[in-house]
């Protein structure tokens, strides 16, 4: 039953992948439209209210990026924790491989932007964008390839994915936190000694713990840490476990299968659109070598194959840990390639990286060139692999 769910996992993530594809193609269409104008000022547009110090109109980016990526958070925290606690990354013989692939492919995209970026003390604020993997593109074109490859190779990949995610979570935690605000920080723990209190107390419903957790999202986000961190501490209190309860009526899993769709075809969609529009107007081949964008670049396309190459097949050769069942060394070199593919994950940091947005056509240029670049390389070595 274990596989079978790690299966419809790894299919409804790959299904994911063609609403966001096709809301990144219309932003792209549309950014370089008479209508741009229009689209960039309803994003800009204020929604919301203030109250007192309670300042909660933001214009509607902000409200995508940090309120509907906060929901997509609660989503990957859930995703997190089911695996953790029972699935792909409850067993430390399966999972030392793709833990190892995925620090690599983070270490080393990383070392490469900063090495091209070092005169740049600006653009080293960007560090982390070749860092990621966006999981539902990456999942997508493996599922175009069908029985080419191993039902192992594809666990391999959701699971590097996934620690991917974890990475992420915790760099954004770490490192793009602006000014703190300790009022806000002590009503968050508040929060979460509630969170905890639900928890420990065997409470099932999910509505205390969702209604805490909007007070929770309010609270981290006038903090000064990341809104979306919210979403993550939520999901580790939602409880998972339970004796004689059906795994449907669990509710983090009921609560994962209701934002699952919501995830897949609202607020990727969403976030792509209004984070994917790339205007070509002045931009060439020169572009792509200006510093920032071939950090990028390089980082996706480069570092992530050498790095998850390097941290897997380090623990392959040592003998500490044998390749996927049915993978080859050029098949496991394909599947690192398509870690390559950052975009969402990418495109989120880089908004938190360049808050001011200056920096936002170069971060789309790097992160749409690298994650396409990507796709094609890796389909193509996948598409004619040698045998195992």
């Amino acid at each position: 039953m274990r596989i079978n769910r790690l299966k419809a996992f790894i299919d409804s993530e790959a299904a994911s992948a063609l609403p966001l594809l096709a809301a990144a193609v219309l932003a792209l269409v549309l950014a370089n439209s008479p209508l741009v104008g229009p689209i960039h000022g309803m994003l800009e547009a204020k929604l919301g209210f203030s109250f007192g110090m309670l300042d909660l109109a933001k214009p509607m980016h902000l409200w995508i990026n940090d309120g509907l990526m906060a929901v997509f958070f609660l989503l990957v925290g859930l995703e997190i924790k089911r695996e953790v606690v029972e699935g792909a990354l409850s067993r430390p013989s399966q999972v030392a491989l793709p833990v190892a692939g995925a620090l690599g492919g983070m270490i080393v995209p990383a070392l490469i932007y900063v090495g091209i970026n070092w005169g740049d003390p600006a653009a080293l604020r960007g560090w982390a964008i070749p860092a990621a993997t966006d999981i539902a593109f990456s999942l997508g074109v493996l599922a175009a390839l069908g029985n080419r490859v191993p039902l192992a190779l594809k666990v391999f990949l959701t699971t590097l994915a996934i620690v991917d995610d974890l990475g992420a979570i915790v760099i954004i935690a770490v490192f793009y936190t602006s000014q703190l605000s300790f009022q806000a920080m002590a009503l968050a723990g508040v929060c979460i000694v509630g969170l905890a209190v639900f928890n420990r107390a065997g409470v099932r419903r999910l509505g205390p713990y969702l209604l805490l957790g909007v007070v929770l999202w309010v609270s981290v986000l006038e903090s000064g840490v990341h809104a979306t961190v919210a979403g993550v501490v939520l999901a580790m209190f939602i409880p998972l476990k339970s004796a004689g309860e059906a795994e449907g009526a669990r509710p983090a899993i009921r609560l994962e299968h209701v934002l699952k769709p919501w995830s897949a075809w609202f607020i990727m969609p969403v976030f792509a659109f209004a984070n994917a529009g790339l205007s070509l107007t002045g931009l060439s081949l020169a572009s792509l070598v200006e510093p920032l964008p071939l950090g990028i670049v390089a980082g996706l396309f480069l570092g992530k194959q050498v790095g998850i190459v390097l941290g897997a097949g380090l623990l392959v050769v040592l003998g500490v840990a044998a390749l996927p069942a049915g993978a080859s060394w050029r098949s496991l070199y394909g599947v690192a390639i398509l870690g390559g593919i950052g975009f969402t994950m990418s495109l989120f940091i880089g908004t938190l990286a360049y808050v001011d947005g200056t920096r936002a056509s170069e971060v789309r240029l790097g992160v749409l060139a690298g994650s396409l670049v990507s796709a094609l390389v890796g389909y193509a070595v996948l598409r004619w692999p040698s045998r195992p």
